[in-house]
């Protein structure tokens, strides 16, 4: 009898003791899992902060190149058709004044990046002939709120704008270059078309500039609101350029920017 006893008092000592083992186990790991779940958040906020400040240092390193690169252009094209510089240099103070000022915003508004290029696409005239078929269109939506709103990046249209002006066949009969810009829905939207050129030009070291500049800025800034196509049909290359800013902006403001 006194046997079964100690035997019962043996097993309930080592029951307890094995639940008190089994409660310290699982508070010990509660512990380990809510410390590396702090770990893991003190690890994301540094790397989104690293993150924060490596895009950072991108953009400025493609704005330093960006804007000498298109002045270099301006002044060249200025240069070259000296009979029409009085009108040539009235915009491009206004041209100035954007990339002076303006273009060291983080944002501007539409308004003000659509104005900027309706001002370089004048400049780049003086390199084609009266006669060639150059068609500029504005479809904007001015009563949008977001239209005067600053949440466009600067200079964002220059490189579609200046590519087709440099890879256009400017003697071809049926040769046209077409800008389109449009505002609607909250979203902007540049499409630019060029009949191709025959003479293929000189390859130069620092050709494809722009063209890496804006992909690397677009996807920076706007991570997946935008969508860029570029494809050449019939000899015609089409260059079509959408950023939906209305879910850019609901993202910033969730994040908290």
């Amino acid at each position: 009898m006194k046997t079964n006893i100690l035997v019962s008092d043996t097993l309930y000592v080592i029951g307890i003791v094995f639940v008190i083992i089994l409660v310290v186990l699982v508070f010990f790991l509660i512990y380990k899992l809510k410390k590396a779940k702090a770990q893991r958040r003190e690890f994301e906020e540094k790397y989104n902060t690293l993150e924060v400040k490596v895009n950072g240092l991108k953009l400025e390193t493609l704005e330093s190149k960006l804007n000498p690169h298109l002045f270099k252009n301006i002044l060249n094209s200025i240069q070259s058709h000296a009979y029409q510089t009085y009108h040539a240099l009235d915009k491009l103070a206004n041209v100035l004044d954007y990339i002076l000022y303006e273009s060291q915003k983080k944002f501007v508004s539409p308004r003000e990046e659509i104005e900027f290029a309706l001002n370089l696409i004048e400049i780049n005239k003086i390199k084609v002939s009266p006669l060639f078929e150059l068609k500029v269109k504005t479809k904007i939506k001015e009563a949008e709120l977001l239209y005067e709103q600053p949440i466009l990046a600067p200079m964002i249209s220059i490189d579609l704008i200046e590519n087709a002006f440099k890879h256009a066949d400017l003697k071809s009969p049926d040769a046209f270059i077409s800008i389109v810009f449009e505002f609607r829905d909250s979203c902007f939207y540049l499409t630019v078309s060029n009949k191709i050129s025959d003479h293929r030009s000189l390859k130069k070291d620092n050709s494809g500039l722009g063209s890496n500049t804006l992909d690397q800025r677009l996807r920076i800034i706007y991570n997946n609101n935008y969508k860029l196509d570029k494809f050449i049909e019939d000899d015609v290359y089409i260059a079509h350029l959408k950023i939906d800013l209305l879910e850019y902006k609901a993202q910033m403001l969730a994040a908290g920017r």
